[in-house]
């Protein structure tokens, strides 16, 4: 179940929270393969199981790009402000700790680590979205992304 901020001064109240986690997502090898067609990103750790297999992580991964773009489906999970308009401004810093192998299963957790108000009367949240895989010791995905709410 998500956060919920129902005002601008609830969600800047809350800098520095735990916001939550997204329920599980299996990442399978038609999700892999069709993400290399949508980027043209055919690498064979990607997209080759029988030479994955034999390769350094012992089957195919996801790209890394894959696992961030999963943010926007984790983050509705994460956080969920009522506000009348919501964008999406950037990320700050992102790193890939971790690959995800095909058949993980994977979810992310929220933090809010800054908001503030911007000129335009939004407020300008980063939140820390850490990507686990299941049973992993490392993340696959850490970002500080950026969202502006307009109330």
């Amino acid at each position: 179940m998500p956060a919920v901020f129902e005002t601008a001064d609830a969600l800047l109240a809350a800098v520095g929270q735990p916001l939550g986690v997204s329920e599980w997502l299996t990442i399978t090898q038609e999700r892999i393969n069709r993400f290399a067609d949508a980027t043209d990103d055919h690498q064979w750790i990607h997209v080759d199981p029988v030479r994955a297999k034999a390769g350094p992580f012992g089957a195919c991964i996801a790209h890394g790009y894959l696992t961030l773009s999963l943010i926007s489906r984790f983050l509705p999970e994460i956080i969920d402000v009522r506000m009348k308009m919501g964008v999406n401004y950037g990320c700050d810093r992102v790193r890939f700790p971790a690959p995800v192998p095909v058949g993980s299963r994977i979810r992310g957790r929220g933090e809010l680590i800054a908001a503030e108000r911007t000129k335009d009367g939004a407020v300008q949240a980063t939140i820390r979205v850490t990507v686990e895989i299941e049973n992993g010791h490392k993340p696959a995905c850490i970002a500080d992304t950026l969202s502006r709410y307009y109330f």
